[in-house]
C-alpha cells in the first residue's frame, strides 16, 4: 500500500502513462520556449507573449504531474534522454511562420488531451481520484486554448 492508502495493481499502469505525459509536457514546454524565442512576423508581440504564457503553464503542469507520480508511489522520469525516448511529441526542429506555429501547438495540445483522457479512464479504474481530479482540471483549460488558437487561424 502506498502513502495515500491506494493498493492497486493498476497504479503502475497509471504511473507509466503519467510518465509518458510528463515526457510529452517536457518536450511541449521546450517547443513553446523555442517558439517564444524565435517567432517573427506581424503578430510577433501577440505570439511572443502567448507562447510565454503557454510555456509557464506547461512548466506548472510538469511539476504537478511529476509530484502526482511520486504521490502514488512511483518515480517520475527526470532526464532529457528519457523524455525524448518516451515522448510522443517531437522536438521542434525549425520555426516557421505564425500559422505553422499555431498549427503545431494545436497538434501538440491535441496529443496531450488524448493521453490525459486515457489516463483519466485508467486512474478511475484504479480508484485514483487524485489523478482524475488533476487531469479533469487541466482538460477544459486546454480545450479553451485550442478553441482560441483555432480562432486565430480563421
Amino acid at each position: 500500500m502506498n502513502a495515500i492508502g491506494l493498493n492497486n495493481s493498476n497504479l503502475e499502469q497509471v504511473s507509466n502513462k503519467l510518465n509518458g505525459l510528463l515526457a510529452d509536457y517536457q518536450i511541449h514546454y521546450q517547443n513553446l520556449r523555442t517558439m517564444h524565442w524565435l517567432v517573427k512576423g506581424p503578430n510577433f508581440f501577440e505570439l511572443h507573449k502567448a507562447f510565454e504564457s503557454m510555456y509557464l503553464d506547461a512548466a506548472e503542469k510538469v511539476d504537478e504531474i511529476a509530484e502526482r507520480i511520486l504521490i502514488i508511489g512511483y518515480q517520475p522520469l527526470h532526464t532529457f534522454s528519457d523524455y525524448l525516448d518516451k515522448s510522443s511529441i517531437t522536438e521542434l526542429q525549425s520555426v516557421g511562420n505564425a500559422g505553422e506555429l499555431i498549427e503545431r501547438v494545436s497538434e501538440d495540445i491535441l496529443q496531450l488531451l488524448k493521453q490525459e483522457r486515457e489516463i483519466i479512464r485508467l486512474a478511475a479504474d484504479a480508484s485514483d481520484e487524485g489523478t482524475v481530479a488533476m487531469l479533469t482540471e487541466i482538460l477544459p483549460q486546454q480545450e479553451k486554448l485550442l478553441w482560441m488558437l483555432s480562432a486565430m487561424q480563421n
